[in-house]
């Protein structure tokens, strides 16, 4: 059947059919321990009962009308994130890649009302923000962008640890600088501190407009709602997607009313976004990670889980270089590749995510207990051991 389907992905040869909690089941009956949590996206595991309560409650009254009329699941969503960020405004969407356009079209439109000509945007090596032409044309990696040309103009991405390359970059047709607070696909890299604070110190002085792509680090992930909250440093614009959906298709650009303001009536849409039943999850999702008890909990599993995974690196040197991340949104830095450490997990039961740089990504739900933590941990170094022998 798969030759019905255009081949961009290289799909493992399995079909899952159902999944409960971090646990998903393929038809033949196998079951796998899920680490991966569909990159980053099922948050509250799979098939959590509180979203397939939402999901059921909406699908049974409305299921799309479009945005030519309010829709009130949106609004409630709309204001717990407003609530609990910088942003004074939302525009749903159903993808990080359509978050990140959106964010794109709102820093030009910004700049364009002041009549400044500020068209380029700047990113960093490694960088990961989606694969539109919008978003490719951000990205340092020629393989994504191969045979796409020619790109969106006004693209640059530099080193994020040359402070004079950074400052260097800024030109008066500048109008924004995104980056993601962690690397993702880019290799579970952490952004320094000072980084982000020089980027809002730049940003500030030059008139530029600073974007944070949180798509993959935010929405708990890192143990703080969004990740930039541990710098204390605050973008004009975000883009958030996968867990903010739990499994869900949805996505946000959420920004300042002054970044916003150029986005007046028909200057962007979507047909699919916020709509009432995505919005229903999304609302379930963000009350479940805003419940009092349940970040100070990733916080402490992921420490737990960061200090497991340090034993295991040191006990097989030969397989592994270092723990990299924060949160539950850590990676194996590999010295075999990658790939081959991916696919022997999974033979052994497990499911992980490659990134480059040569690092495994380990992104389970977030609300995976410490019960489960050491079944990964036991399959991880059942991979290792099977590898090094």
């Amino acid at each position: 059947m798969e030759k019905y389907l255009l081949p961009v992905f290289n799909r493992k040869q399995i079909s899952f059919v159902k999944g409960e909690g971090v646990w998903l089941e393929a038809d033949d009956g196998s079951r796998y321990l899920d680490i991966g949590a569909g990159i980053a996206v099922n948050v509250l595991g799979h098939c959590n009962k509180n979203l397939v309560s939402a999901l059921r409650n909406q699908a049974q009254e409305l299921w799309h009308t479009s945005n030519l009329y309010r829709i009130t699941n949106q609004e409630k969503l709309a204001k717990i994130l407003i609530s609990n960020t910088f942003a004074d405004v939302a525009f749903f969407t159903n993808s990080g890649t359509e978050s990140t356009e959106c964010a794109i079209k709102m820093a030009r439109k910004f700049h364009s009302n002041r009549n400044d000509n500020r068209h380029e945007i700047i990113s960093f090596d490694g960088s990961f923000h989606g694969r539109s032409i919008g978003a490719i044309s951000t990205s340092s990696s020629q393989k994504m962008k191969e045979g796409f040309g020619p790109l969106l103009p006004g693209c640059k991405s530099v080193d994020m640890n040359d402070e004079r390359a950074l400052i260097n970059s800024i030109t008066p047709k500048t109008a924004a600088v995104i980056i993601e607070p962690i690397q993702g696909e880019g290799g579970i890299k952490i952004v320094p501190s000072k980084t982000i604070h020089l980027l809002r110190d730049i940003c500030d002085k030059f008139g530029v407009l600073l974007i944070f792509d949180e798509v993959q680090c935010g929405v708990g992930r890192s143990g703080k709602l969004f990740a930039h909250e541990w710098v204390g440093i605050v973008p004009d614009i975000m883009t958030i997607a996968k867990g903010i959906g739990g499994g869900m298709p949805l996505g946000a650009c959420i920004a300042t009313k002054r970044a916003a303001e150029g986005m007046t009536t028909g200057s962007h849409g979507t047909t699919y976004g916020g709509n009432p039943l995505a919005c229903a999850v999304g609302c379930e999702v963000l009350n479940q990670v805003l419940s009092e008890k349940f970040l100070p909990n990733v916080i402490k599993i992921s420490n737990y889980f960061s200090q497991k995974l340090k034993a295991i690196v040191d006990s097989y040197p030969s397989i592994f270089k270092e723990v990299r991340g924060t949160g539950l949104m850590l990676g194996l830095k590999m010295n075999i590749k990658n790939d081959l450490f991916v696919e022997t997990a999974f033979n052994q039961g497990i499911l992980t995510v490659p990134a480059s740089e040569n690092v495994v990504r380990i992104l389970p739900p977030l609300n995976i207990t410490e019960s489960e933590v050491d079944l990964a941990i036991g399959l991880l170094t059942k991979t290792a051991e099977s590898i090094r022998l």
